[in-house]
């Protein structure tokens, strides 16, 4: 709202200076008929009004219209002094108030152009500029003048160039910041999502097993499929709306969904869900960890666990451990299972360990994962507690 009082103000400001440059110039007179029959004054006033009627408005980057409209204003410009340069019957100043807005057109089409209509567009008016003054009559006495506002010309187009780099800087900043959320939400989407449904299914298939043995427990199950379901299912609905829709504002809100504070629930749920036994130990005061290192650690154990899950059927318990030393949060997530003799092959690619070592990497920390000495699988990631605030 403020920046559009702002831009109303300056537009009414630069129709009262026009105005006044245009009461100049009816002072130092600008009529005459020429040989056609056309009043020249009338012309110059019809040319400033058109100019502004093009400068004053807001353009969206990137126009066509506006240097294509621009050009023909020029055009009829170098016409009209075409037609009065070397004129000894004429004895007038030259439009100020034209000028004035011609070089508004001129810092507006440097700015708001495309660059191939731009560029013709640009020159066209900086000649405009530069050989108004030559309407005057004398042209030895005026060619300072003109030198003046080619200056005044090349000064427009530096401004409109500054104005639009500055503006390509912000909207390719913007456009990293948005690409880096919606990276964020897939990585996102893939962490959460994926440990939900990997749990549904190892509980479904555990009914199965149990249901004519045991109904309680398949009731128990099914109440567990139900909440995770639930969640998956919201989770998904946020995140693929931001995933949709780069300019929407999210109902869920950006900073991270969970951190080490909820990584017990997480481990007791990995645990319900069947499967192996997870244990979580936990050294050292881990409240109070930067946002970005508490999440990174999250993500980290709940990656693992879910390769768990779906790697590692044989392991029989998981150790999460969390160690904090005054500069680092160390986290370890390793199964017993037996070490895999070869690469299993993929029915897809993963992008599990790959987000996940782009998020450590992110917060300036370092992440392993491969076979233990003794067997089983081992994710290894240390994290910076410090490095947020140096950097």
């Amino acid at each position: 709202m403020m920046n559009h009082t702002l831009f109303r103000m300056g537009q009414l400001t630069a129709l009262g200076m026009l105005a006044l440059l245009g009461v100049i110039d009816v002072g130092g007179g600008t009529g005459g008929i020429l040989s056609s029959g056309l009043d020249y004054g009338l012309w110059r006033v019809a040319a400033a009004i058109a100019a502004a009627a093009v400068w004053l408005p807001a353009h969206r980057p990137d126009s066509t219209f506006l240097p294509r409209i621009a050009t023909l204003l020029g055009l009829q410009s170098l016409l009209l002094t075409a037609l009065l340069a070397g004129r000894s019957d004429v004895e007038s100043i030259w439009g100020l108030a034209e000028s004035a807005a011609l070089l508004g057109v001129l810092m507006v089409v440097a700015r708001r152009g495309r660059a191939a209509w731009a560029v013709p567009a640009v020159a066209v008016l900086l000649l405009a500029v530069a050989v108004v003054p030559l309407r005057s009559g004398d042209l030895g006495s005026y060619v300072t003048f003109s030198l003046i506002q080619a200056l005044a010309g090349a000064a427009a187009i530096g401004v409109g160039v500054y104005l639009r780099t500055l503006e390509g800087n912000r909207q390719r900043a913007v456009d990293a910041v948005r690409a880096e959320q919606r990276a964020e939400f897939a990585r996102d989407l893939h962490d959460f999502i994926a440990h939900h449904v990997t749990g549904i299914v190892v509980q479904a298939q555990g009914a199965r097993f149990v249901a004519e043995q045991d109904p309680k427990r398949v009731l128990l199950a099914l109440e567990q499929i139900e909440q995770a379901g639930a969640e998956t299912m919201a989770s998904m609905r946020r995140m693929v709306g931001v995933l949709r829709d780069a300019q929407s504002r999210p109902d869920a809100p950006l900073a991270p969904v969970a951190g080490v504070p909820e990584l017990a629930a997480l481990v007791e749920q990995f645990t319900a869900a069947g499967g192996p036994v997870a244990r979580l130990d936990v050294q050292g005061d881990v409240s109070g960890l930067p946002v970005e290192v508490s999440s990174s650690a999250y993500r980290v154990v709940m990656e693992a666990l879910t390769n768990t899950r779906q790697h590692a059927p044989d392991a029989s318990s998981v150790a999460v451990q969390l160690t904090r030393t005054p500069k680092q949060l160390f986290v370890r997530v390793s199964n017993d299972g037996p070490a895999p003799r070869h690469p299993a092959p993929r029915d897809r690619p993963g992008y599990g360990l790959v987000g996940l070592a782009e998020r450590v990497r992110a917060v300036g920390g370092r992440m392993t994962a491969g076979p233990g000495i003794g067997g089983g699988w081992i994710v290894d990631a240390a994290l910076p507690l410090e490095w947020s605030v140096q950097q």
